[in-house]
């Protein structure tokens, strides 16, 4: 079993026991004009229109605006049996995002991104918001140095400041526009 496929099972894993634990998918977040559902509405839009734009389809599942737990579990379910499928071999090239081994490219890309939307919907709706610090320090490490691409991308709003001494996930969440102070 790859590396890809064990992040992905942890980290959507825990971005699951979240969605279980949301009792009201309106309530706002600290993405702004975002709401609990929208957070599912978007891992499960972009990353499916991600991976179709390098050739790789997922089968479509129940719609988020009927159910979002269902969609979100049906989604974490396809990507997670393409990674098990440990096609190695099989390269995934995408228009904007380059070539990279398909495994790779999930776990980089959407994976990553599994990982911060977790804050954001626990945070929204009153869950445990605390994430994995090994996994927050090693993201704010790569994203450090593409600092100005990042924000470019329009994917990453300013970085919002947080105190010299604030933890790892802090400093992350601060680094990706995040404020950790935030409460809905």
């Amino acid at each position: 079993m790859s590396v890809a496929a064990d992040r992905h099972r942890r980290f959507a894993g825990a971005f699951t026991h979240r969605v279980d634990g949301v009792t009201d998918w309106s309530v706002p977040t600290p993405v702004s004009d975002w709401t609990a559902r929208d957070v599912v509405d978007h891992l499960i839009a972009w990353s499916s229109a991600f991976l179709a734009a390098g050739g790789v389809d997922l089968p479509a599942g129940p719609a988020v605006a009927d159910d979002p737990a269902v969609a979100w579990n049906h989604h974490a379910a396809q990507v997670q049996a393409l990674l098990d499928a440990g096609d190695a071999d099989r390269v995934f090239v995408h228009p904007y995002a380059g070539e990279h081994p398909l495994d790779v490219a999930i776990d980089r890309f959407y994976t990553t991104d599994v990982f911060l939307h977790t804050w954001d919907l626990a945070r929204a709706t009153g869950q445990p918001a605390t994430l994995d610090l090994e996994q927050c320090a090693e993201i704010l490490e790569g994203m450090r140095p593409i600092d100005k691409l990042l924000r470019s991308s329009g994917q990453y709003g300013p970085a919002v400041p947080v105190a010299a001494d604030a933890s790892v996930q802090d400093q992350l969440l601060g680094f990706i526009g995040r404020d950790p102070a935030w409460r809905p």
